[in-house]
């Protein structure tokens, strides 16, 4: 619901650095595994119980998965490139709160799997929305210039990274916050298949 907003902010800032960083010689794809490696580091050091030193590495890794999209922008933008950079996001996606679940299974472990199958649905409806959207030939740059189609939601990555942050910093409430930002993607999820539904309405041959 943010994204397009923070878009606006950050992507001027995020232009300017993909440049200078592309001079440099270094690829996009490269700052994509970078952004992934502190993304996981961060997650491990959650599941240690260090979730103040986590917030180090995963806002970093979510400035290189800014970064790597300027980088693209500025040189050449490659399929691969965005294939790369969305499987990596799930992955940090569903790495932190499983890092919150392995730092206390008894206390973490069910509000902590409804979480991580609140993010499987509502990415799948992410992606299934984004292959139809191709096939249609529909576009968006509300989200900024991406390699595939981004459908909009109340729960997209700039609440994600927030709600992230909150929980390093108080995980104390990382149960109650998971079972409502968890809701919250399964509503997510409904409204963009019920959106679908009234746009994806083409009989295939």
């Amino acid at each position: 619901m943010l994204d397009s907003k923070a878009r606006k902010l950050i992507d001027p800032p995020l232009n300017w650095a993909g440049r200078k960083l592309a001079g440099l010689g270094l690829t996009a794809n490269q700052v994509t595994l970078l952004g992934l490696a502190l993304g996981l580091i961060a997650a491990v050091l959650i599941a240690l119980g260090a979730t103040t030193w986590a917030l180090l590495p995963l806002v970093l890794g979510r400035i290189a998965d800014g970064l790597d999209g300027a980088i693209a922008r500025a040189t050449r933008k490659y399929d691969f490139g965005g294939y790369l950079d969305i499987t990596a996001d799930f992955l940090f996606y569903g790495a932190v709160p499983l890092g919150f679940v392995f730092a206390d299974v008894p206390t973490h472990g069910a509000a902590g799997a409804f979480l991580l199958t609140s993010f499987y649905v509502n990415g799948a409806s992410f992606l299934g929305y984004a292959l139809l959207a191709d096939r249609y030939g529909m576009e968006t740059t509300a989200q900024g210039n991406k390699s595939l189609y981004y459908s909009n939601g109340l729960l997209e990555g700039t609440e994600t990274i927030a709600f992230f942050v909150v929980i390093c910093l108080f995980p104390t409430v990382f149960v109650p916050l998971a079972w409502i930002f968890g809701g919250l993607c399964f509503l997510t999820a409904g409204l963009r298949v019920w959106g679908a539904k009234q746009i994806f309405v083409k009989e295939r041959t």
